[in-house]
């Protein structure tokens, strides 16, 4: 199986296009405007390629079925979970210098990013958003990156920052956090990496993450999710120059939609089983989620579509997330080395980065989504639940566990 090459790239320190210092989250730009695309021709025209890596995939070794388990447990009103599941059945290289799961050539080759990934994001900026304190971060994210030759992203550098709310440490949300930024890396390796960790899965304290992050980046990536039902920061989570994405959980349908995914301002990301990369091959995940608002209205970029709901519906897009197709992920908090991730947690940022890729600043960005359609793989096989199609059923046009689809390069983004 052959895979196309990653080329390594340089990040500028540049910021973005769109000035977010006095702009408050809650408000909405009509006169939001393209951002000038940043091309590496533009930042270090002298670059050169990277040794051809090899990677599980490529050698035939990925993927596989096996053990995972959720990192994050379940929580209480008024609080948020991560979607990250870690297989516990892979550890370490799985050959010669060979981490297990997904690489980003795999990733960029499966969804038609690798010309895009390698020459667009200069100077976009990716936020994250997840809890607590993972003193590893930084460094961890440049094992990752140096193993599949990628630019170094550090603070020195300008390419990374942490924003934190908190020392205080959690073993699962430090493996989400490298998740989420090693996602980011892997499709978008030109652009800088915002963490922003809050001070604890409370929602008033992610919120006030949230605020950070909308104020810094146009795009904002939110793993985690609670249950529909608080309306009380809902304002947060409307970014009038950018996109915020969220997971829409790994519990297959649910029956209370999953905030702040179900939002009309925030584009929900469901999941796939990506079980090839060339050709691409993808059914729905069996756990991403679905489900109807009984909050909010049925926004006009559903409309005329047969969703199952009369109200929101999710998921919008999606991208891999099953366990058994996961990525290859550094962390070294607690497990220490090279681990397989799942989940919406995976999804989520490779959506996030592909806004900052295209480098669109939409004040709809989900109606953006709908209205490309045609860009997106569609995919037609799968469920994640027992309520028929669409709602947890893929098949032909919008379904509830893939939206409308997984990338497949740009052009929806």
């Amino acid at each position: 199986m052959r895979f196309t090459t990653v080329t390594a790239v340089a990040a500028v320190a540049v910021l973005s296009a769109c000035t977010k210092a006095n702009l408050l989250p809650e408000t909405a730009s009509a006169s939001c405007r393209p951002h000038a695309r940043q091309t590496f021709s533009n930042i270090l025209p002298n670059a050169t390629s990277v040794p051809r890596i090899a990677t599980a995939a490529r050698l035939g070794l990925w993927p596989r079925q096996g053990a995972s388990v959720r990192v994050c447990g379940d929580v209480g009103a008024g609080f948020a979970r991560c979607q990250a599941w870690l297989r516990t059945d892979v550890h370490g290289p799985i050959a010669p210098n060979t981490p297990g799961g997904y690489a980003p050539s795999d990733l960029q080759t499966a969804y038609g990013l690798t010309a895009d990934s390698q020459t667009n994001g200069g100077g976009q900026i990716v936020a994250i958003v997840d809890a607590y304190d993972d003193p590893n971060v930084e460094s961890d994210l440049n094992v990752y990156r140096s193993q599949y030759g990628l630019p170094a992203c550090t603070v020195s550098n300008s390419c990374f920052t942490k924003q934190k709310y908190t020392s205080q440490t959690n073993a699962g949300w430090a493996e989400e956090e490298s998740v989420d930024v090693d996602m980011v890396s892997a499709i978008c390796p030109n652009c800088k990496v915002l963490l922003v960790e809050a001070a604890s899965t409370n929602l008033a304290d992610l919120t006030s993450a949230e605020r950070y992050a909308t104020t810094q980046a146009d795009y904002v990536s939110n793993s985690w999710s609670s249950n529909e039902g608080t309306e009380t920061y809902d304002g947060d989570y409307t970014d009038g120059c950018g996109a915020i994405v969220a997971a829409t959980g790994d519990h297959g349908h649910n029956s209370t939609a999953q905030w702040p995914a179900i939002l009309p301002s925030v584009v929900g990301v469901g999941g796939t089983s990506l079980t090839s990369v060339t050709p691409r091959a993808e059914t729905a995940w069996l756990r991403a989620g679905s489900g109807c608002s009984k909050i909010y209205g049925k926004p006009s970029f559903q409309s005329g579509l047969n969703t199952g709901c009369s109200m929101r519906a999710q998921a919008d897009v999606s991208a891999d997330a099953d366990p058994d197709t996961g990525v290859a992920v550094y962390d070294t908090f607690q497990r220490r080395g090279w681990l397989v991730f799942g989940g919406t947690s995976v999804a989520t940022p490779i959506v996030a980065s592909l806004f900052a890729l295209a480098g669109y600043a939409s004040a709809n960005p989900a109606g953006n989504l709908y209205s490309h359609t045609s860009t997106l793989n569609d995919i037609s096989s799968g469920s994640n639940g027992t309520c028929g199609a669409p709602l947890c059923v893929a098949g032909r046009g919008w379904d509830g566990p893939t939206g409308l689809g997984s990338p497949d390069g740009v052009g929806a983004f």
